[in-house]
């Protein structure tokens, strides 16, 4: 028995290792899922919502950063109980949660039934599809037998389905078959002993994380991963983005101590970043390193941009997931979130 497959047999009681190396049949799925006829004048949308948390908000963060150079029609990730205050009968909703149980998107959905808005409701059934059926509102359905934020991968896929229904951008085939091919390829990569997951994980054993990708380009990534680690691996981490945290964060360097906080730095970068953003990199990166503190670079080499972020994000998923069986706890379980909910529906 090699190394990995020791932890992986050890922690992860649910095989979600299967789960990840096979993340692209999930792209596959939604190549192939039923769409639902649009029952709304997709010509008269001004503006789109997305709503949902943890990885189905991730989601929407994804398609704001893939699609940056091409959506006309402004975008928000709602991570809330309530909509904002903009939201109209000309405003897309987009109800997204892969239970569809979770309280915060029911009680969006709720509220953009009653501002009449033109929703899309998105989940593997629960009170979503309930809504949805009660209210004839346009319903997709998403494969079951996954942890939320192990379908990260076919959420991000039919949402870009969806936008292409909606015109927003063009035919995505090819777009989709293009990821399942890297996801496939780079799954060989990511599960073969001494890849670059699993060093980057042992490098992160003893060491909080701290974040840093780039606002509006590919702060995804840094959200998930993120995320990732904390549901994963069961450990804090934090994420800021630049330029915004070279105006206020930056100052916390100046001081930092490394003994005191065991702190090392993860850059999300990119060739094609703006030039004045590189060179923040550099000179930040300079800045840390004088307090003793070690920076990790995530970058993909893949040509295209779109592929670069999907490699990135997949990337993050697998370094969360080593770091949770290298630091010996189960990546499926997730106690205090089951507490939290369970004390919220207390009477």
């Amino acid at each position: 028995m090699n190394f990995i497959d020791y932890f992986v047999s050890k922690y992860d009681t649910q095989n979600q290792f299967e789960i990840l190396k096979n993340y692209y049949q999930q792209i596959d799925f939604a190549l192939s899922n039923n769409y639902p006829v649009l029952n709304f004048n997709i010509n008269h949308i001004n503006n789109i919502v997305i709503s949902g948390l943890g990885g189905s908000a991730i989601s929407g963060d994804l398609i704001k950063n893939l699609f940056k150079d091409e959506l006309k029609i402004p975008l928000q990730v709602n991570r809330n109980y309530q909509l904002p205050a903009f939201v109209n009968e000309n405003t897309l909703v987009i109800c997204s949660s892969y239970s569809g149980d979770t309280e915060e998107t029911i009680s969006a959905c709720n509220e953009a039934i009653i501002k009449k808005s033109k929703i899309v409701c998105i989940s593997t059934g629960g009170k979503l599809e309930k809504i949805a059926n009660e209210y004839n509102l346009s319903y997709i359905k998403l494969p079951e037998g996954f942890q939320p934020r192990f379908a990260l991968a076919v959420s991000i896929a039919t949402l870009i389905k969806l936008f292409e229904l909606l015109k927003i951008i063009p035919s995505s085939d090819q777009l989709l078959i293009e990821i399942s091919y890297l996801l496939h390829s780079r799954s060989k990569e990511l599960t073969v002993e001494n890849n670059i997951a699993t060093h980057i994980a042992l490098e992160l054993i003893g060491f909080i994380p701290i974040i840093y990708s780039v606002c509006d380009y590919n702060n995804s990534i840094g959200l998930r991963l993120k995320s990732q680690i904390n549901e994963n691996s069961k450990l804090h981490a934090f994420h800021s983005e630049l330029p915004e945290m070279n105006h206020n964060e930056i100052i916390g360097w100046e001081k930092h101590q490394h003994k005191i906080f065991n702190s090392k730095v993860i850059f999300v970068i990119d060739d094609d970043l703006h030039p004045r953003i590189k060179k923040r990199f550099s000179i930040i990166s300079d800045m840390i390193k004088s307090s003793d503190t070690e920076i990790i670079t995530l970058k993909s080499s893949e040509k295209n941009f779109k592929m670069r972020l999907i490699d990135l994000v997949y990337l993050a998923d697998w370094i969360s997931y080593y770091l949770s069986i290298f630091r010996k706890f189960d990546p499926s379980e997730i106690e205090f979130i089951h507490t939290l909910k369970k004390k919220l529906s207390e009477v």
